[in-house]
């Protein structure tokens, strides 16, 4: 048990009915897992209100309720604790509960639209092909060293990241790797964590059903560099327009990577082949096995990091050349029938974009590009006919299809995708809702060479429709409609 004083260290209370100087078990913000001598934080969420779970607390026996609306009726033996911010209450007392894990090893976020979890998931990689033990809190999974666990959001709740840290210090991890995304700093979930350092890949058009406008997405982002202190670093790409308006009012030591601008951390690229790309860094040549521009910028990103993290430069090098792809990150294979397939987690136009540029650029100009993609539904709509556009205009064949419709009609959402279709690119489009037939027929005219591109989804290995997941895994999908094209 924690004396319930102590884990409220750092919170601003704005009014307190009963005793602090009590011990309590746990601290919960979900009323269903609570139990005896708990504390309850009520949150206001997008979807419900805590408070409305504060009598159910109680009836399970909590010691104490923190909540921004104090009820009208309060019961005796019960500490009633009145902040402003739920979210920004539970993140404090969550690392608090922890005993504050994240300042017993080098913690560093990476946020932007795209990129974040190939820069955290590679640069956990690196560390351990260094001989480090390393955490990794991703999209894709949280990884304690060697032991994996899974994950729903890009960027965790906040009990959830200071349990994992505290799983970390109990390994002894040295260095750990996070995504921070715009919802998690918006929703305070990073709050009261010492990052040594935060790295932003880019900006583009994403969420903004969310944040509602560009710049307070961007001013979002923004966040995670205003609460770095002067012992930490600040790294970010300066051929992104908003680069240098990430390190505006930080007071960490600020870093910059480039391939078109002069920076600190500079590079080139050299050739590119659909098997890797051959770039300069620092005056040295490296192969690696990721390709395109965006990828480039990534492992530019790691390098600079693992410099600033103080592994020496020429290992760097060596270890960035041994990286592979990371699942459903421009993930591919060529058929026995010679048509390569990738699969790429791109659900914004500009990863779509970014990633159909890639492949042209690959093209010897006789094959052609077939991309069957979708949007998610309960999501930023504005986005959907510009996808539809991006991949009509930039592939010989476009395929509209279903990317986890969630509680929104299947059909509306590739309506709204087929808008933005201009009127000489219509005959290149087709438009199939159920997934897996999409790729099937994808798969089914392609010829000798063609490219395929299945985006929207890649490590996801569900669709999700009217909250129902299903097992659903492009990479297996497009795989095994192509084997079965030899039957």
């Amino acid at each position: 048990m924690k004396l319930l004083k102590d884990i409220l260290y750092g919170v601003s209370l704005t009014a307190v009915t009963g005793d602090t100087n009590v011990m309590v078990n746990n601290v919960h913000f979900d009323s269903r897992k609570v139990e005896m001598d708990d504390v309850f934080v009520a949150i206001k969420g997008l979807i419900t209100d805590g408070h409305k779970y504060v009598q159910k607390a109680i009836d399970s026996g909590v010691k104490a309720i923190v909540c921004e609306v104090m009820p009208e009726l309060v019961v005796n033996g019960i500490t009633y604790l009145q902040v402003d911010n739920g979210n920004k209450a539970l993140a404090i007392m969550a690392s608090n509960f922890y005993e504050t894990p994240s300042k017993n090893l080098k913690l560093v976020g990476v946020t932007g639209t795209n990129g974040k979890t190939t820069v955290t998931s590679l640069l956990y990689s690196l560390f351990k092909k260094a001989g480090y033990k390393v955490g990794l809190i991703s999209t894709i999974k949280i990884m304690v060293d060697d032991k994996e666990y899974k994950t729903t959001h890009t960027t965790p709740d906040a009990l959830a990241i200071n349990y994992h840290l505290h799983l970390m210090n109990e390994a002894g991890v040295e260095f750990c790797f996070m995504e921070v995304s715009s919802h998690g700093i918006h929703q305070k979930r990073a709050e009261g964590l010492k990052f040594e350092g935060a790295i932003f890949t880019n900006l583009s058009h994403d969420h903004l059903d969310y944040h509602k406008t560009f710049a307070e997405y961007r001013d979002t982002k923004k966040k995670l560099f205003d609460g770095l202190s002067k012992s930490a670093f600040a790294l970010t790409n300066l051929d992104d327009k908003n680069g240098m308006v990430m390190l505006q009012n930080t007071k960490a030591k600020k870093y910059t990577y480039a391939l078109k601008s002069f920076s600190d951390y500079r590079g080139q690229i050299l050739e590119h082949q659909l098997d890797g790309q051959l770039l300069k860094i620092d005056d040295n040549e490296l192969w690696s096995k990721l390709i395109g521009d965006f990828n480039a910028y990534n492992i530019l990103a790691i390098y600079a990091t693992a410099d600033l993290l103080g592994l020496e430069k020429l290992e760097i090098l060596k270890l960035i050349s041994e990286l592979d792809n990371v699942d459903g990150r421009f993930q591919y294979f060529i058929s026995k029938e010679k048509i390569t397939a990738i699969v790429d987690y791109a659900h914004t136009p500009d990863a779509l974009k970014n990633v159909l540029i890639t492949i042209n650029a690959l093209r010897t100009g006789n094959e052609n590009v077939i991309t069957v993609v979708g949007c998610g539904g309960d999501r930023d709509k504005s986005k959907r006919p510009v996808m539809g556009h991006i991949a009509s205009d930039m592939s010989n064949q476009a395929i509209f299809t279903s990317d986890n419709p969630r509680t929104e009609s299947p059909e509306k959402i590739i309506e709204e995708i087929e808008a933005g279709v201009e009127p000489q690119n219509a005959k290149k489009t087709l438009s199939i809702e159920n997934r897996k037939q999409a790729i099937k027929t994808a798969c089914k005219l392609a010829m000798a060479n063609d490219i395929i591109l299945v985006a929207g989804k890649g490590h996801e290995t569900y669709q999700e429709t009217n909250g129902k997941r299903v097992d659903f895994d492009d990479f297996k999908e497009v795989k095994a409609a192509l084997h079965d094209l030899n039957k």
